[in-house]
């Protein structure tokens, strides 16, 4: 009986080390970019949403790639725009903004690599292609 409480602790404890090393931790990188999809997505609702404030369609263009170096100042002028301020949803979205820029600039300042400068692709999303079935 003792060798096989010994040999299913062992296979426990095996499966338990196991599984621990197949989940790594977030990076920098990966942090970032579900930052920049989850702000990007709350933008898109907020903007179709019809009970938010008119003022929520008086607001800067939020697409962001986190590859364009241009995403830092998008974000900065988000996050500095006077409208919506007494509407929640805004606040909340510029408060992500804020995270998501000082995530940029302090701690995976040395992580990432931007890989174009094109402040124009930022505001005119490139749509995803059409799949034809």
């Amino acid at each position: 009986k003792l060798p096989t409480m010994k040999m299913l602790l062992l296979l426990i404890a095996l499966l338990s080390a196991a599984l621990l090393a197949s989940a790594a931790p977030p990076t920098c990188y990966s942090r970032v970019l579900s930052l920049s999809k989850e702000i990007t997505q709350s933008f898109n609702e907020l903007q179709t949403s019809k009970t938010v404030d008119a003022c929520v369609g008086t607001l800067p263009r939020l697409y962001l790639d986190i590859h364009n170096y241009c995403v830092l100042a998008k974000l900065r002028d988000f996050v500095a725009y006077p409208g919506c301020d007494r509407v929640v949803e805004v606040n909340e979205l510029k408060e992500k903004a804020r995270s998501l820029y000082t995530i940029l600039i302090s701690y995976c300042r040395r992580d990432l690599v931007f890989l174009t400068d094109d402040c124009n692709a930022l505001e005119i999303p490139i749509s995803p292609p059409i799949e034809h079935s």
